[in-house]
């Protein structure tokens, strides 16, 4: 059995010690390819997927959204959590350590995952425009380390508290779902959860599934009375309210912007839009689990 071996050397977690605890536990003759600019690991896997019998990722998120940006679904893949937060492997069952990781996919079992796509690019886990598309940014903006660590769990705390600060707590609607709701921003799940903070499962959409379409929520307004209100409907899982859109098991829908807007897909800047469309994209791929 052949098997490649996607490394991303900039990710948070990633070094060549690591690199060579995570290979043993890899099925033999597994190669190793290292990837040395952004975007490279979506024209690797394609190149790489009819000559393989599965490819792994050592990397964190940005990188696995690269993978799954190349792919056709025709191999397995094994997600390895080295990234500072690493949702999808967690979000698969895999923990965070890439070593037992590592040992889990090669003796796991495949399972087939829908993805998320949004104007033609596909996600994993999640999506957002507006509100956590604009702290992922302001992450960005901080840089990395000189050893390529991304700011950590501090920073995404500073930089919550700052895009909050600096709308004074409010965020009017901006936006309109589908032609049918007015919303501040959107957070767009693929899954449970929607990612973390440190060891803190944010669960936002409480029945997300891989096995299902996509789920969104949508505050029309959110005020600075109204906040506690929404952190605690985003750590446990929201449910449709009065001024809160929830969509579940959707096959896609659209937004237009009022003004252009940023747009993240799991954790990665995309951009500004002004108008955005969200499709599910059922059993795209398949990615293997523990038993």
């Amino acid at each position: 059995m052949s098997g490649l071996l996607i490394v991303n050397p900039y990710a948070t977690g990633v070094s060549e010690e690591l690199v060579d605890r995570v290979l043993p536990e890899l099925p033999a003759g597994t190669s190793i390819v290292r990837t040395t600019q952004p975007g490279e690991a979506t024209r690797l896997a394609r190149e790489h997927e009819s000559s393989v019998d599965a490819i792994y990722v050592l990397s964190g998120d940005g990188t696995c959204n690269e993978v799954l940006n190349g792919v056709t679904g025709h191999v397995p893949l094994g997600f390895l959590p080295a990234g500072g937060t690493s949702v999808l492997p967690r979000a698969l069952g895999l923990g965070r350590d890439p070593v037992v990781a590592a040992r889990l996919v090669a003796r796991g079992v495949s399972r087939p995952i829908g993805l998320g796509r949004v104007n033609g690019r596909r996600f994993g886990f999640n999506a957002g425009v507006g509100l956590d598309a604009e702290i992922v940014r302001r992450i960005d903006d901080l840089g990395r380390a000189a050893d390529g660590t991304r700011p950590g769990d501090v920073a995404f705390a500073r930089a919550v508290v700052g895009v909050v600060a600096s709308r004074g707590g409010r965020f009017p609607p901006a936006l309109d779902l589908d032609g049918a709701h007015r919303a501040a921003f959107v957070l767009v799940a693929n899954c449970v959860p929607y990612t973390y903070a440190g060891g803190m499962a944010l669960r936002v959409a409480r029945r997300a599934s891989f096995d299902l379409g996509l789920d969104a929520v949508a505050p029309a307004s959110v005020s600075a009375w109204q906040l506690p209100r929404l952190v605690t409907d985003l750590v446990r899982g929201a449910r449709p309210r009065r001024g809160l859109t929830v969509l579940h098991d959707s096959a896609g829908f659209e937004l237009r912007c009022d003004r252009p807007l940023p747009l993240q897909v799991d954790g990665e800047d995309l951009g500004d839009v002004e108008h955005a469309v969200f499709e599910a994209e059922p059993r795209a791929v398949t990615a293997l689990v523990p038993r």
